[in-house]
């Protein structure tokens, strides 16, 4: 390579600065942080893991972690994308910007007359005025329609230069450095400050728990932290004074120079149950002068207290008092008290199963859509079971049934819990405190899921005419009793006998109390199989026992044996509680029809206790975002230049316009004008906009044009 060539070549540094400072380049950057942002709206961020791991599964959780996707406004990656676009910008700034304001100054009025002919826009005329009346003319006609003129007189003529529409130009200048000023906004506002205190303060994440005060200093950023956002959270009737900040590997805890109070919580609901309104009255405790100062924060309204804004975020349980209902669903026996705050988690012991409960929610509105069944649709019969086929779902939808006209109704409180077993298998359940009519009864939704991505599965439990449990839970109990269905098998035999048929007593009773012992699982079906129990035992029974093309049939009589068996074991089970016999009548069919399906369902409820909520002491909490953000003003001063920069560049026109005035050779005291325009741009309004000022300058006396 020659040595002129070697000097032709653009050094290292010089070739890294044109690629900064060039737009492509802006553009690039900026397109990558639009995809990011997208990415980061669409997967929810700063999710306990084991939501994603739920949702995407095990390996692509881990793929997406390596990108710090579940993170992705605070994620290296992104901060630095995010400072190399404000680089990049602001070198397109200083590049450009000495020449946009030469530009602005400019009126290029040394054009050489020739090259007029040149332009798109042009046109030629001539004028029966001198040249000085022309130019005056001509600046008359500049001046009315917002142009800016030059003249610079030469030997031959009289050159007028003007320009319109300059902010343009600045609308350049003014689009750039708004993408520089919310930019530098965002990182001042983003926990890359924190993180550099953090390094240079010897601060550090904490990943334990335990309790706020016990945490130590090392894991506390001072109240003075110039910019910060963090949650705090506040429980009715106490105050609190440390936000906590999520970062990436752990938290950090944030001093407030102040402590907040949270007096009352305030939240209304819209008829479908979503909150309207909710708001804090709050009183704000300084630190420094002891000033206690009362406030109403609600959504969009924040109160602000030396710098520091505090918004209304959310709301939670603030450690609502529960008084519960343990109900053994294994065994027969005795519900029994239980006793805790939401968030306790409490130690059960239900027979040899030691369970442990976590207590996770409260809540007291509970808007369901309860339509009603479609006209002339009757409710379940047992009857009607196809026990020709396997069940293949238990535990079936609560309240949201298909096909039906949509009615919104407050069902009232229901709680949540979480279940542990000794083997370490948790489930979650939800229950509902009062019954619920569907189809024509009243029941009981308990509700479990298996894993948080699933949707929760009820089991519908009857009330009795009192509106308990009580009915269904001594009626399964019976079921339990081999004496008891012993009995019920008997009655029912003597009332279903019929007249002058004796001999088919015994065989009635028989097969009445083979029917319940099979729907208890006291009895196998006989095909090698676990004992389960329910209406699953009977289709397994039948599918063994009974040849194909008699099944329906031998089911439909079983399944009315087991109706009428069922009747005689409620009446024994209440006149054991020292209650009146059920009267007949709908009301009882509907009863035991949901008590046979129920109770079904009930053999693959996966619990040994089931906790009924019995009365609460409901608290209330606030979580509160309270943020120390400096860059909000330079975020607000960003988005106005922006918007007058992209309207600047988008509606507002460049253009320039030069006219050469010169003494008409041929027509002593007129001026001959020669006049050229150019923009950027060509439109059609441009053209138009030519075509009526060049009409108006050669429209003076005795004008003509060529």
């Amino acid at each position: 390579m020659s040595d002129s060539a070697l000097l032709r070549r653009p050094s290292p540094l010089r070739t890294a600065y044109e690629l900064l400072s060039s737009m492509r380049f802006a553009i690039t950057l900026l397109a990558v942080i639009c995809i990011a942002s997208v990415i980061g709206t669409v997967v929810k961020q700063n999710e306990p893991l084991n939501n994603y791991i739920n949702q995407f599964g095990p390996f692509w959780t881990e793929v997406l972690g390596r990108f710090s996707l579940f993170t992705v406004y605070s994620a290296g990656w992104f901060l630095a994308i995010l400072g190399f676009l404000v680089l990049s910008t602001s070198l397109c700034i200083a590049r450009n910007a000495p020449k946009i304001v030469a530009d602005l100054r400019s009126f290029k009025e040394d054009i050489r007359e020739g090259a007029l002919k040149a332009f798109h826009h042009k046109g030629e005329g001539t004028l029966a005025l001198s040249r000085e009346a022309a130019m005056q003319h001509a600046s008359a006609v500049l001046a009315g329609r917002g142009w800016q003129a030059r003249a610079q007189l030469r030997e031959g003529g009289t050159m007028v230069a003007a320009r319109a529409g300059r902010a343009n130009k600045l609308g350049y200048l003014a689009a750039h450095s708004a993408v520089v000023l919310i930019c530098l906004g965002g990182l001042s506002d983003g926990d890359l400050v924190v993180r550099l205190q953090m390094a240079l303060g010897g601060k550090s994440t904490f990943e334990g728990g335990g309790l706020i005060k016990d945490v130590p200093p090392e894991h506390r950023l001072p109240a003075t932290n110039p910019t910060f956002r963090g949650n705090l959270l506040v429980t009715e009737g106490t105050r609190a004074g440390v936000a906590v900040l999520s970062m990436p590997d752990g938290i950090v805890l944030q001093d407030l120079p102040f402590d907040v109070e949270l007096k009352k919580f305030i939240v209304e609901y819209y008829d479908t149950g979503m909150p309207k309104l909710f708001a804090s009255q709050i009183v704000i405790h300084d630190n420094a002068t002891g000033q206690a100062t009362e406030a109403t924060v609600k959504v969009n309204e924040p109160a602000i207290h030396q710098g520091v804004a505090i918004y209304q975020s959310s709301f939670e349980d603030g450690g609502s008092l529960l008084k519960l209902k343990a109900v053994p669903m294994a065994r027969s026996g005795p519900a029994f008290d239980v006793q805790g705050r939401v968030g306790d988690t409490l130690q059960l012991t239900n027979g040899n199963d030691k369970l442990t409960v976590e207590l996770t929610g409260l809540k007291v509105i509970n808007v369901e859509n309860l339509g009603s069944d479609r006209e002339g649709e009757a409710g379940t019969d047992v009857r009607r079971v196809d026990l020709g086929a396997t069940l293949s779902k238990h535990l079936g939808s609560g309240a949201k049934p298909d096909g039906r006209a949509k009615t919104l109704h407050n069902i009232g409180p229901a709680i949540t819990y979480k279940l542990v077993d000794a083997s370490g298998q948790r489930r979650e359940f939800h229950n509902y405190m009062v019954p619920v009519e569907l189809e024509g009864q009243r029941v009981f939704l308990v509700g479990m899921r298996e894993a948080l991505s699933e949707n929760f599965r009820y089991l519908r439990i009857p009330a009795d005419s009192e509106g308990s449990m009580g009915g269904w839970l001594r009626l399964r109990d019976a079921l339990r009793d081999p004496a008891a269905r012993s009995s019920a098998a008997r009655l029912y035999a003597k009332a279903a006998t019929p007249d002058g048929r004796p001999e088919m007593a015994e065989q009635l009773r028989i097969t009445a109390e083979r029917a319940l012992a099979l729907f208890a699982g006291a009895e196998s079906p006989g095909d090698g199989q676990p004992v389960t129990g329910g209406l699953d035992a009977f289709s397994r029974f039948v599918e063994h026992s009974v040849p194909e093309a008699e099944r329906q049939k031998v089911a439909e009589v079983l399944l009315r044996i087991l109706n009428g068996a069922f009747y005689e074991l409620a009446q024994i089970s209440r006149g054991r509680a020292a209650q009146p016999p059920l009267p007949p009548g709908p009301e009882t069919e509907r009863f035991l029809t949901q008590a046979v399906l129920s109770m079904s369902d009930a053999s693959f409820y996966p619990a040994p206790v089931m906790l009924q909520l019995d009365s609460f002491e409901q608290v209330q909490a606030s979580v509160f975002q309270v943020a120390r953000a400096p860059g909000k003003t330079l975020v607000y001063l960003g988005a106005v230049l922006l918007i007058v920069g992209v309207f600047a560049m988008l509606y507002i026109r460049e253009r320039r316009l030069w006219i050469w005035l010169s003494d008409d050779p041929e027509r002593p005291g007129a001026t001959r004008v020669q006049l050229a325009m150019s923009t950027p741009r060509r439109t059609l309004d441009i053209d138009q906009d030519f075509d009526r000022l060049r009409s108006s300058l050669l429209a003076g006396p005795g004008g003509t044009t060529a």
